[in-house]
């Protein structure tokens, strides 16, 4: 019976379900000590030194400063990063020092015994601030990096056009909020440098750690322990984290263990970078869309970190899942003395999909049209062309997206009797409802919908760079008398589902149980570089290199069966005689037809992209101004559902995301400085806040992906929720908000003012 397609029992859930998984923080070594980070109080200014409390006693304590950093810089994009300050501070909680000791109560004293000597500086804080204020931080401009995407005449054809529109739209930071902080176990031995961490990325940290301390690959040794959670947050920041615990390891000649608690996890890793949307579009009247031109500001914060690709992929979004005729877009990322911030579910589109869905709507306002109408009639499809020129050939499921979640949804019913038509007026005139019972009811609901697409896989040319590669070992365990099969990978499961997915596609390849295959730990000593665990790629590009390996070393047994006889199991022992194990080992190569310009940024941007439609139904308090979300409908084209309870899963725990996002969360800065680094002032929705689900599997598969058809959707369902809700709430009360988050007060001050 085929395995792919089926929602089969999650190989890591007896381990995580049972307690006996080990996360880094159950990890120990003898004679392990616990290390910490002192941070800067202020978001910019000189580090003229750090002094030692002379009371204090210092024996058994180590201390790392940057003069005994080898190399001080962190690895990635750009080299603009120390690992410990020097001289420079660009952003509270820039880390200053490091401190090791064996017990957590020495280690806080020896901390509060460190005093930093700082000159402080005035710092850049906001965007604009950045941009009018040169040579503050990066270079000579603030600025990080630039792209414009163009097609056709996008000022001339507004220009023409019957309607024109313009708005601005604002979406701000984003905690990740992992259910596991940040943690790093290090040491050394002859063989070199030794970590265990909660990452996402092990080849990331081996380089990291290659460049600082100026080793090869056969000295260090990245080794992923269970993670709970990292939605990007665990992609770069972990090498930073490695480097700390390395260095006091070093110096300590003893193993040191790095665990950050809630605040200082909140407080000084990556964000979701705050954007700025500006959109000017021509139609007709009959809300045929022609022309966009987009401008798109981002806030990178203190450091480059992933800002690029961030950005690009903002760019490359933002046009949403429509036809264009003509096409200008502009994106720019800015530094600013905030904490740096890096990738999280979506890394940039969800900025922008928020700003093209909100307008939309306002296109939809200004016609009196149905916004899920004005959507279909303009909806990309099979031989249509996106901003970059590509011709999009296949798997373009959005109609049956948007058709499955208006019925399941009941939009047509719901558009025309929730709702109201007329301008927002003072509190005492809206309708009341009528509550069980006969009493009134101040509230009300309405129904909003937004629609979606996310590109699979890394931008342009980047799988074809990066060659990732993946291994199949075939071997005899000592105590069966049939051959295993391991899979050996750099993708880690991050609690997404990874670890399973591989084994379906893999066992039904080979045509053998699930139970006779095994996940390696991944460990730069053992596993080849298939990339990182980003962007969407896991499955449909991962995936299906698991699929190729899998399948010539099928064809290698079944070629041994047809020539020697015997059973599938015979054959394949008879070719561990020989050599045991028995490794296939391929490399993903990218569908020859695929071209792209890195420098004009034109082509193929993606293989192919995921779809969706989001349909959310409120209501609203009309004293308190709270939302609670009712029902939500999301139909998503995945290509074809590896294993579709894990499918279902990501996308309602990406949507809940989106929902917290909207309605929840609010990171509150001054100075620099978050002031709500808790998760009782940082607010996230949890399964009790979860609404109720119905949720779409759309297959339309894709030619290249593995299954059948998969295609990646680890972050689609980051992208549509807040603007549904924002359509859902503006349907129920007439407030309008393009600025994200939609908090109770946020609507109110809204509706004082009228917008």
């Amino acid at each position: 019976m085929a395995l792919v397609g089926r929602s089969v029992p999650r190989a890591d859930g007896p381990a995580k379900v049972s307690g006996t998984a080990h996360y880094v923080d159950d990890l120990t070594r003898p004679g392990v000590l616990l290390g910490a980070t002192l941070r800067s109080p202020v978001a910019r200014g000189r580090l003229r030194g750090i002094r030692r409390d002379p009371a204090f006693d210092w024996a058994g304590v180590t201390v790392v400063t940057a003069e005994d950093v080898p190399v001080n810089v962190v690895a990635l994009i750009e080299e603009d990063q120390p690992v410990l300050a020097a001289d420079e501070i660009r952003h509270a909680y820039e880390p200053l020092a490091l401190v090791a000791a064996e017990d957590p109560v020495r280690l806080a004293g020896a901390l509060r015994a460190l005093t930093p000597e700082i000159e402080p500086l005035p710092p850049v804080l906001t965007v604009a601030d950045a941009l009018a204020r040169k040579a503050q931080i990066h270079g000579s401009d603030n600025i990080f990096a630039t792209y414009r995407i163009s097609k056709g005449d996008a000022a001339r054809a507004i220009a023409r056009s019957p309607v024109r529109l313009n708005g601005t739209y604002r979406t701000p930071h984003q905690e990740q909020l992992y259910i596991e902080p940040q943690g790093m176990l290090a040491f050394w031995d002859a063989c070199g440098a030794h970590l265990q961490g909660s990452l996402q990325c092990p080849f990331y940290v081996q380089k990291g750690v290659k460049r600082t301390f100026s080793l090869d690959d056969a000295h260090v040794d990245v080794t992923q322990a269970v993670t709970g959670g990292g939605f990007g947050g665990k992609e770069e920041y972990p090498t930073l984290l490695a480097l700390h615990a390395l260095l006091l390891a070093k110096k300590s000649g003893q193993p040191v263990k790095m665990i950050y608690d809630r605040q200082e996890d909140i407080e000084a890793t990556t964000k979701r970078h705050p954007c700025e949307v500006t959109i000017e579009s021509g139609c007709d009247r009959e809300g045929n869309l022609s022309a966009v031109s987009i401008n798109v500001l981002m806030d990178g914060g203190a450091y480059v970190t992933l800002t690029p690709v961030v950005l690009s992929r903002g760019a490359l979004h933002a046009a949403g899942a429509y036809r264009w005729d003509h096409v200008a877009i502009e994106a720019v990322a800015v530094a600013t003395n905030t904490p740096p911030n890096g990738a999280f579910r979506g890394f940039g589109a969800p900025q922008t999909i928020w700003a093209i869905e909100r307008h939309m709507d306002r296109i939809a306002r200004e016609l009196s049209l149905d916004p899920l109408l004005l959507r279909e009639k303009n909806l990309l499809r099979v031989g249509d062309t996106t901003p970059t020129g590509q011709l999009l050939k296949e798997s373009v499921g959005i109609q049956r997206c948007v058709e499955e979640a208006k019925k399941a949804s009941g939009w047509d019913t719901k558009r025309a009797t929730l709702g109201r038509a007329a301008p927002v007026r003072p509190v005492a005139a809206m309708q009341r409802q009528t509550a069980p019972g006969g009493s009134a009811s101040r509230k009300a609901r309405g129904i909003g919908a937004s629609v979606f697409l996310h590109g699979a896989g890394f931008t342009g040319s980047g799988e074809r760079k990066l060659k990732g590669r993946v291994a199949i070992d075939m071997f005899r365990a000592p105590s069966e008398k049939k051959p295993r099969f391991r899979i050996r990978t750099a993708s880690t499961d991050i609690g997404q589902g990874t670890e399973t997915v591989f084994l379906q596609i893999a066992a039904d390849v080979l045509r053998v149980p699930m139970d006779r295959v095994e996940f390696a730990t991944p460990s730069t000593a053992v596993v080849p570089d298939s990339g990182p665990t980003v962007a969407s790629r896991t499955v449909m590009i991962v995936g299906s290199i698991v699929e190729s390996a899998a399948r010539e070393l099928f064809a290698r047994i079944e070629y041994e069966r047809q020539k020697r006889g015997g059973s599938f199991d015979d054959a394949a022992l008879r070719l561990l005689a020989d050599q045991d194990p028995v490794v296939s080992e391929k490399t993903y190569e990218p569908p020859a037809e695929l071209a792209w310009d890195d420098a004009t940024y034109r082509g193929d941007a993606y293989p192919v992209f995921a779809w969706g439609c989001d349909i959310a139904e409120v209501e609203v308090d009309l004293d308190t101004f709270e939302t609670a979300v009712l029902g939500f409908w999301a139909a998503h084209d995945v290509g074809k559902a590896i294993h579709p309870l894990m499918c279902k899963g990501q996308i309602e725990g990406g949507t809940l995301q989106a929902i917290g996002w909207a309605l929840n969360e609010r990171l509150v800065v001054k100075d620099g400085k978050i002031l709500n680094a808790r998760m009782s002032t940082y607010i996230v929705p949890t399964s009790l806040d979860a609404p109720r689900f119905t949720t779409i599997l759309v297959e339309d598969p894709y030619s290249k992906g593995p299954g059948g058809g998969a295609k990646g959707i680890g972050e689609l369902p980051m992208d549509g929720g807040a603007p549904a809700i924002a359509a859902a709430i503006e349907h129920a009360t007439g407030i309008i908000r393009d600025d994200l988050p939609l908090l109770p007060e946020d609507l109110f001050a809204a509706r004082q003012t009228g917008t």
